[in-house]
């Protein structure tokens, strides 16, 4: 029976893609307040704004390709199971190979009714061809389709999937994420004790005790990583 490795993915697993983070000084909070675009109150306001920069964010996302970071995650496969649980709204660990990603945070290339997120009846995929919600667009329910994202202030609905996955990890592994952003940042407290815990950054994090950080990148760091678990 494969041992179980479960990753946690953050901003900074997709930063070598290219992809910009949102709280980076340059990210793209400075140039759309949160407020504005990821809040329930935001689309509410302005669903059209909202509708846009999801739109704008596809594009870009569509013009991108997993790094090898991504890439090292998905060949663990052939030798774990694995489970990652991203932060990310990107599908790069999907383009890459990963097989069960689970999604805190929602999924930019789909989109759902605003008066039921979750209702899979009305969850629409994207497709590079088709990625643009033309403002107005209406679900089956007869509400505005909005994007398949958990905004600021939204319940989180997958972390009870993720904390469950965690505590059967035998190993667990944190890439580009500075545990500052909850609840995603508690799953670490759900590995059981003596399970070797890994964390992929350039920068110093604290952690906690029995983390060994790898202060690299997520391709540099997880290059190192891969060699060491195959």
């Amino acid at each position: 029976m494969k041992k179980k490795i479960v990753v946690l993915t953050g901003a900074g697993m997709s930063v070598e893609s290219g992809l910009k983070t949102f709280r980076d000084a340059d990210g793209l909070w400075e140039e759309y307040p949160v407020a504005k675009v990821a809040t329930h109150e935001g689309w509410e306001a302005d669903p059209e704004l909202v509708t846009n920069f999801y739109n704008m964010l596809r594009k870009k996302c569509w013009g991108v390709k997993p790094n090898e970071g991504h890439r090292l995650v998905a060949e663990l496969e052939k030798k774990y199971d694995v489970t990652v649980v991203t932060q990310n709204v990107d599908n790069l660990h999907e383009q890459a190979g990963s097989t069960h990603v689970v999604h805190l945070h929602g999924e930019l290339m789909k989109v759902c009714s605003s008066n039921n997120v979750d209702d899979p009846r009305y969850i629409q995929q994207l497709t590079p061809d088709n990625c643009e919600i033309k403002p107005g667009t209406k679900a089956g329910d007869g509400s505005l389709l909005r994007p398949y994202i958990v905004f600021f202030g939204e319940a989180v609905p997958n972390i009870s999937i993720a904390a469950e996955e965690a505590q059967k990890a035998d190993i667990f592994i944190i890439i580009g994420t500075s545990l500052n952003v909850y609840p995603a940042a508690g799953l670490v407290h759900y590995v059981r004790p003596g399970v070797p815990v890994y964390l992929i950054d350039p920068n110093p994090i604290n952690a906690g005790a029995g983390v060994k950080q790898i202060m690299k990148g997520a391709s540099e760091g997880m290059r190192e990583l891969y060699k060491e678990l195959t």
